[in-house]
Order: C-alpha cells, then sequence, then structure tokens
C-alpha cells in the first residue's frame, strides 16, 4: 500500500510532529496556539496520522509519545509527484514551463536551481 495524502488538518499536525521530532498529544496543542483545540480532536487526529502509517508512538503506561515514521521531504516528494500527475499531465517539464510563464522566473534563479538539481544528484548525468 502506498503513502496516504493528509487532509490540511492532518497536515498541520504532522508538520508539528516534524518540527518536534517527538511529542505527547500536549506538546502538540501546545504549538498550535489560542484558541487551543479540544485535545480528544488532536488526540483522533494523531491516531488517524497513526493508522495511515505516518507517525508511530512510545508507551508510557497511558501516556503515549509520538514521533514520525515518515519524513518530511519523502512525503514532500510524494505530494509533488501526485501534484504533477493531477495538474500537469505527469510531466514535471510542465511544470517548468509553468513556472517560468507564471512566475517571471529569471535566468538567474533558472540557472541556481539547475546548479542546485546538479549538485543534489547523486549519479553523474548531470543537467546540462
Amino acid at each position: 500500500m502506498g503513502m496516504e495524502t493528509l487532509t490540511k488538518a492532518e497536515e498541520k499536525i504532522m508538520q508539528i510532529i516534524w518540527d518536534m521530532k517527538s511529542g505527547f498529544v500536549k506538546d502538540v496543542i501546545d504549538k498550535l496556539g489560542e484558541p487551543a483545540p479540544p485535545y480528544n480532536t488532536i488526540s483522533s487526529l494523531i491516531r488517524i496520522l497513526e493508522k495511515k502509517g505516518f507517525v508511530g508512538h512510545r508507551a508510557y503506561g497511558k501516556t503515549h509519545e509520538y514521533f514520525p515514521l515518515i519524513s518530511k521531504l519523502s512525503y514532500r516528494s510524494f505530494t509533488f509527484r501526485n501534484f504533477v500527475a493531477n495538474y500537469f499531465d505527469g510531466a514535471s517539464g510542465n511544470v517548468l514551463s509553468f513556472m517560468l510563464e507564471e512566475e517571471n522566473i529569471s535566468p538567474e534563479e533558472i540557472e541556481k536551481a539547475v546548479a542546485e538539481i546538479n549538485k543534489n544528484r547523486t549519479d553523474d548525468s548531470a543537467i546540462e
């Protein structure tokens, strides 16, 4: 079974768990700020994240400490691939064309991006 997409609410909770590295429901609630959401709401969302395979826990009696099982990077890649598949016919070249047309990206920014891509590539086939 592949990775699932998260709802906005789940994603917000997941962002906090990624930032904290690990924590309890009350820690997540503290990070959400005022007005504080009900404990049960956040607890349920975290259990859904656990069911979806994003979060694991360590039990201390009845208390659970939660931690991410999926990295922010792998979720970002998954989300981006879905986005490209759904909105750009699966071709990342279409995303680039769109960004060039819509965002007025400067040649310097493009050069910087290509340099960054080349630096991050693990194989030897750098983009020319």
